[in-house]
């Protein structure tokens, strides 16, 4: 299949301090272009450390394994340069950001991004294509990142921000947290308008919800337990969750 658009090779992971806990104990994990990987656990199976972990994080330090993008190994890069490579990871608590509207936040980061900038014209009327198909009101363009946003909406920009920037690989991290079955239904369906554009697009995906995964059908599925990934299948193992709970695999 050529080469991985992502992989983890025995990605260990602990706490960047002094005590240096650990926390994934290696992880195994391969991405192809197109791809929606979902990864499921309880609370402090090391789902959300992960995914901070993959877009490098200072709050966590590698102990062992590798990051590899695109064949790169990119376990020593930092932030700013993988999110420019193409790496992308959707906040479950995305930031505000007082006194930085939505355009402009999307233009500094589009141009950092891809060196493209775009005149404020240009950008807003591909904004508000993108807020059509997201059910976001246009007047969302003009306010503060986040500001006042309820969490349905903070979330939907987060899915905004992934169509305009265009990453290779989208890390969601709780992208369901805290919302209702409309506004559920309606990140799933902006996941699958900008798959629908970006086919190559490989999605981590980390949840602790079914109904999420009803909607968007992922092609894996993983199971974390306590730091390492203790099963892989398909929507059948969502089934098993569903029915079994994670004790079985304790």
């Amino acid at each position: 299949m050529g080469t991985p658009l992502f992989e983890l090779r025995h990605l260990q992971v602990g706490t960047a301090d002094e005590h240096a806990v650990p926390i994934l104990r290696g992880i195994d994990l391969v991405v192809q272009p197109g791809e929606i990987h979902a990864l499921m656990g309880p609370n402090g199976s090391g789902k959300s450390t992960l995914a901070s972990a993959i877009l490098g994080s200072p709050e966590y330090a590698v102990t062992g394994g590798a990051i590899l993008f695109h064949g790169d190994d990119v376990t020593g890069w930092s932030t700013d340069v993988r999110a420019k490579a193409g790496m992308f990871l959707a906040f479950q608590y995305p930031q505000e950001i007082p006194g930085v509207s939505v355009l402009n936040f999307l233009r500094q980061a589009l141009s950092a991004r891809k060196g493209i900038d775009l005149s404020m014209l240009e950008l807003r009327l591909a904004i508000m294509e993108w807020m059509a198909r997201l059910d976001m009101d246009p007047a969302f363009a003009d306010r503060y990142l986040n500001e006042g946003f309820s969490g349905g909406e903070k979330k939907r920009n987060e899915i905004l921000q992934m169509a305009i920037l265009e990453p290779d690989l989208a890390v969601l991290d709780e992208t369901d947290s805290g919302l209702d079955i409309d506004a559920l239904r309606t990140v799933a369906k902006g996941i699958h308008e900008v798959r629908a554009a970006r086919p190559e697009l490989g999605i981590v995906m980390i949840t602790h919800y079914q109904r999420l995964l009803d909607e968007v059908r992922p092609d894996h599925v993983h199971v974390m337990i306590d730091g390492r990934i203790a099963a892989s299948g398909g929507m059948e193992l969502v089934a098993q969750l569903e029915r079994e709970g994670y004790e079985g695999w304790r």
